[in-house]
């Protein structure tokens, strides 16, 4: 069995920015990811998709994001970037390998557990002090209605992972009109925030007097999602709450813009199937050809074969460390202390925190031994 001082799970921007900070403090480490290429995660968005954040406050530490600061980054600049900062750095990135299991290791410790994805790596198994888990902000399994089952099969069905570009979607002359999108509608610029507990507010657009504006707002902004919104102050657990089970608050989408692109938003939500067809709350039956389904994703941490506690279906963890499971850290997480840190423009920090932990405890790590 190979020994490792720490595993990080997930070569997103946590699970780079953790191996970034552990280099800088020359602590062993090695990042598992079962995708071919480091990036693999944002390539696989829709097509149109661009950060809400200009380009200067993109980058990941010790690394300034390439191109115009005030540019607002694609979905392939982004993939392109930390592919670029894992090479620059020369992180220890494992490909194609997929984690199946994590169990304790006898005397301490971690086992984890892996095969080979796409016919990348050898699978086989790595002991570990410390475990740092960076596989997404808010989960990787879609969310879709029970009824979904229910409509018509003549209606094409797609969650919104799955969504890439409209040459998907199915055309039905007069039918199909509008679009029933689950709890939120996903537009070209953005999404529409759900009328449940955060209201039907819509966002105002971070651009709204050209760059000037930009470049006057987004300080403010920046400086208030890392200091302001965070786990310490009653405002920053008010939207822990919200957007950690609601998702991000929409900055693009105005009503303007739904009006321009044809876009009838209806806010009554999805409650069940008549005759095939999706019906909404207020009693409206949809014709339609396509839906997709917009309603999010939940976490899944049951390949973690250890004593993790959970509330509302999130790890309990202070800062990404978890109390009860010593050597365990979470990185990467919505609201894992500000609201930057699901962000490209805050997951360093949290990453140089984690980092830091792990230093403090290694000699007392070192010091159980490796198994036999």
């Amino acid at each position: 069995m190979e020994h490792v001082d720490t595993v990080i799970i997930g070569a997103g921007q946590a699970g780079l920015a953790t191996a970034y900070h552990l280099a800088r403090r020359d602590q062993q480490c090695v990042v598992l990811d079962r995708a071919r290429r480091v990036g693999d995660q944002w390539r696989r968005q829709w097509d149109s998709l661009r950060l809400y954040s200009p380009a200067r406050y993109d980058a990941l530490p010790g690394l300034p994001f390439p191109g115009d600061p005030w540019d607002f980054p694609g979905k392939d600049d982004v993939a392109a970037y930390l592919e670029s900062y894992a090479r620059h750095w020369s992180l220890p990135v494992r490909l194609g390998v997929a984690v199946e299991r994590v169990t304790p290791a006898e005397g301490g410790g971690f086992v984890v557990h892996t095969s080979a994805a796409d016919g990348q790596a050898a699978a086989g198994s790595l002991h570990c002090h410390q475990l740092v888990v960076a596989t997404g902000t808010f989960g990787r399994f879609p969310v879709i209605p029970d009824e979904a089952s229910q409509l018509d099969p003549s209606i094409l069905q797609l969650h919104s992972s799955e969504y890439r570009r409209p040459a998907q979607l199915r055309r039905a002359g007069a039918r199909g009109r509008r679009l029933p999108l689950g709890h939120r509608h996903r537009l070209r610029a953005g999404r529409v925030a759900p009328d449940d507990a955060r209201g039907s507010r819509l966002r105002p657009d971070p651009d709204p007097t050209g760059l000037a504006g930009v470049e006057a707002v987004f300080p403010v902004l920046v400086f208030a999602w890392r200091h302001l919104l965070t786990r310490r102050t009653p405002l920053g657990r008010k939207e822990m709450g919200l957007i950690r089970h609601h998702g991000g608050p929409m900055l693009r989408v105005k009503r303007a813009d739904l009006a321009a692109r044809g876009v009838v938003r209806n806010p009554a939500r999805f409650v069940g199937v008549d005759g095939g067809l999706p019906v909404l709350a207020d009693g409206s039956v949809l014709e339609v050809a396509t839906v997709v389904w917009a309603t999010g994703f939940r976490q899944s941490f049951d390949w973690l074969a250890l004593p993790v506690p959970m509330v509302d279906g999130w790890p309990r963890e202070l800062r990404g460390e978890v109390a009860e499971v010593p050597g365990l850290f979470f990185c990467g997480l919505s609201f894992q202390y500000a609201f930057s840190s699901m962000l490209l423009a805050g997951v360093g920090r949290d990453a140089e925190h984690v980092a830091a932990r792990i230093v403090a405890r290694a000699p007392r790590a070192a010091a159980v031994g490796q198994p036999a």
